[in-house]
């Protein structure tokens, strides 16, 4: 299954990527050209898209130039690098998330409260070791992209752990909430913003990584395992940012001391 990805750059310079035209402000950005149901992760991408060559396709060479020119995306890299490499999470998927999230602007904030580049909700960012001391609140430490990326890419790292080789479920789950994913039978959950959030950024992961076999998570370098979109039954309206704590009943991660 392949996406296409609309999206515009605000006169803050700050990027908005989504799998559907939202408004008329976006505008068609990259044609989708990769297979999102394969045995073998993103990889081939396909005729066209650099595979092979040793080359960029244009297309992924228009979105690492859109990020090269953001100050947020260069005062993030050092993080994301950090984060890929303790996590062993693959930096391109940190940066594809953090864009479909934020557009890496780490003062955002969206209607639901999440803060900051991997828009984090406050009650996540405490499971993760973030606490208000005397001179910053929690909310006021989660604008610093290295606290907002390192309590962001241990919450990822633990959903991929809990959903091995299903890294489309666990991108799922980071938007609507583990329990969602559960409840919806170990699918994407019937809520269209979640489906689009994954559409997104597998879609920007493929660009950034064109033709790799990608090995993400904790699972000792494996594959994540076939990509696809196994959509679960309808149980209402979009959560809109859901990294909440599961409600009472739901299937629990283990708090984590912080780092």
């Amino acid at each position: 299954m392949a996406a296409d990805i609309y999206g515009y750059v605000d006169d803050k310079g700050v990027a908005h990527f989504a799998a559907e035209k939202l408004d008329e402000r976006y505008q068609l950005f990259f044609r989708g050209g990769q297979n999102f149901d394969t045995a073998e992760g993103l990889a081939p991408m396909g005729r066209g898209l650099g595979a092979g060559t040793g080359k960029l396709p244009p297309a992924s060479q228009t979105l690492l130039a859109l990020f090269e020119k953001s100050p947020n995306y260069k005062s993030a890299k050092s993080a994301l690098q950090d984060a890929s490499k303790r996590h062993a999470i693959d930096y391109e998927l940190l940066q594809a998330l953090i864009a479909t999230e934020s557009g890496f602007d780490a003062q955002a904030v969206s209607p639901k409260g999440a803060i900051g580049l991997m828009q984090l909700m406050p009650a996540t960012a405490q499971r993760y070791g973030v606490q208000a001391d005397k001179r910053r609140s929690l909310e006021s430490k989660l604008y610093d992209p290295r606290i907002n990326i390192t309590a962001g890419s241990r919450y990822l790292g633990d959903l991929i752990a809990m959903f091995p080789g299903e890294i489309e479920l666990a991108l799922a789950a980071y938007n609507a909430g583990e329990g969602a994913v559960q409840r919806a039978g170990n699918k994407i959950p019937n809520y269209r913003e979640t489906q689009n959030y994954v559409k997104t950024v597998l879609q920007l992961y493929a660009y950034l990584k064109p033709g790799a076999r990608v090995a993400v998570g904790r699972s000792g370098g494996k594959l994540p395992g076939r990509i696809r979109m196994e959509l679960g039954v309808p149980q209402g309206g979009a959560l809109g940012r859901g990294n909440l704590p599961p409600p009472d009943g739901a299937p629990r991660m283990p708090s984590l001391p912080a780092e």
